[in-house]
């Protein structure tokens, strides 16, 4: 890559990071117009912050790893700037933490893009895959006997130090992938080939394929015995995904899909959560006012919003219960619209493309399948729960990524974007060898 095209790489980012920068800026202005009539400057502290921050992690990047994609912060910044004025507006009490949240989720993208550096092709991962893999599940595991729930009711799912919680379920996000990548790149042409004729279809020795579906599966139970089938939701769609990236072979795909359906029909008659979520689903109207309150409340943000919406801070999305987390697309249907639910829709359709775009360009099968991975689980966590506040789709507790609030989240999605940042510096590193 020439001098000159490099340099408009950087150009390009940093222009586009300041306009994720000046659209939070003028988010707060027009929050505290509405609420006070008059510009407080001291409530642009959060945009101030998230914008020194994210300045800085730009220079970092330009300095150390000039090759990465120059959009992908620059997404990052302005989902995360929206997702800091939404809060300010539904749920002030939690804006601080959130901002400290942001930082150290802008921290963790650096230290995951960049460190180790003598390991850059990212073998550091891949050669402890199952170390990677056993420590998430351990702390999974922890949270049956130690769990805790922030709020005092509900599932229990964090893990709790003093006043400090973290979700092991989106730390086991990221190591599921690294373990899928890491073992399909090794078994690609084993399980892309098959061994044993099943009717017209030939399936990979179970040798090759079983210890894949007994780690899967592994994480896949404990996330049932939590009642988190959010994320089992996500896992299992992501297997899928890697599994079909890796061998091209829709068998995978349709024996996934009848697994998947197997696994809905148990769910909705063991689970009373699931048979909610269903049920809420498929027919709220009848208990607007019990169990459904919170789809029906989403369905009437969404048609109060219209295709410009009410205006920050002039719509009532706070008659959701839980806006401020699993409803957040709802606030923005409501106070922006439309065109605002489609603009953050645009926002990670191109986020997973250039995530794509790297695993097409990285050079490396284990890279190739991580990217796919951790696209896919960003752009399929942000499909279903948009879908699920659409009542598109059975709703499911999964935070939109870099907008909903929550720590966990927050870092997690981080760390798989300094993960993205990583391997499309690979990408460019092998196109300007060549």
């Amino acid at each position: 890559m020439s001098n000159v095209k490099r340099e408009t790489r950087n150009v390009t980012g940093l222009t586009l990071l300041d306009l994720a920068i000046l659209f939070t800026g003028a988010g707060f202005v027009s929050l505290s117009l509405v609420e006070r009539g008059r510009v407080d400057w001291v409530e642009l502290w959060p945009a101030s912050v998230l914008g020194v921050a994210s300045l800085a992690a730009w220079l970092v990047l330009r300095r150390w790893l000039p090759l990465g994609d120059p959009l992908l912060l620059p997404i990052a910044a302005l989902l995360c700037g929206l997702g800091l004025v939404l809060i300010a507006r539904l749920a002030p009490n939690f804006l601080v933490r959130q901002v400290l949240w942001v930082v150290l989720g802008l921290g963790a993208m650096l230290g995951t893009a960049l460190l180790p550096p003598a390991a850059h092709n990212l073998r550091w991962l891949r050669r402890y895959r199952y170390t990677w893999l056993t420590l998430g599940l351990l702390l999974l595991s922890l949270t049956l006997l130690f769990g805790v729930n922030p709020s005092g009711y509900g599932a229990r799912l964090w893990l709790g130090l003093s006043r400090l919680y973290f979700q092991p379920s989106e730390l086991l996000k990221v190591v599921m992938v690294v373990f899928l990548a890491s073992y399909l790149a090794e078994k690609r042409e084993l399980l892309a080939v098959g061994g044993t004729r099943l009717g017209p279809w030939r399936v990979p020795p179970l040798p090759h394929l079983g210890p894949l579906l007994l780690m899967w599966g592994f994480s896949v139970v404990l996330l049932g015995w939590q009642r988190d089938l959010g994320a089992a939701l996500l896992f299992f769609g992501t297997f899928l995904a890697m599994l079909y990236a890796a061998t091209g072979r829709e068998v995978y795909v349709w024996v996934g899909a009848g697994l998947f359906l197997i696994s809905a029909i148990a769910g909705y008659q063991l689970f009373d959560h699931v048979r909610l979520r269903v049920d809420a689903w498929w027919n709220p109207w009848p208990e607007a006012s019990g169990r459904a309150f919170q789809i029906v409340q989403s369905l009437l943000a969404f048609a109060a919003g219209g295709v410009l919406g009410q205006g920050l801070g002039q719509g009532y999305p706070v008659f959701i219960p839980v806006v401020h987390s699993d409803f957040a697309f709802a606030a923005i249907g409501e106070e922006l619209g439309l065109l605002g639910t489609l603009a953050v829709v645009i926002l990670f359709a191109v986020l997973v493309y250039r995530g794509f775009r790297a695993a097409l360009a990285a050079g490396d099968t284990f890279a190739t399948l991580l990217a796919t991975g951790l696209s896919t689980m960003l752009g399929l966590q942000a499909l279903v729960i948009m879908g699920g506040t659409l009542k598109l789709v059975p709703l499911t507790g999964v935070t939109l990524p870099f907008v909903s609030y929550g720590g966990s989240s927050l870092l997690i999605s981080f760390v798989m974007l300094g993960l993205l940042l990583r391997i499309s510096a690979m990408s460019g590193e092998a196109g300007h060898a060549r």
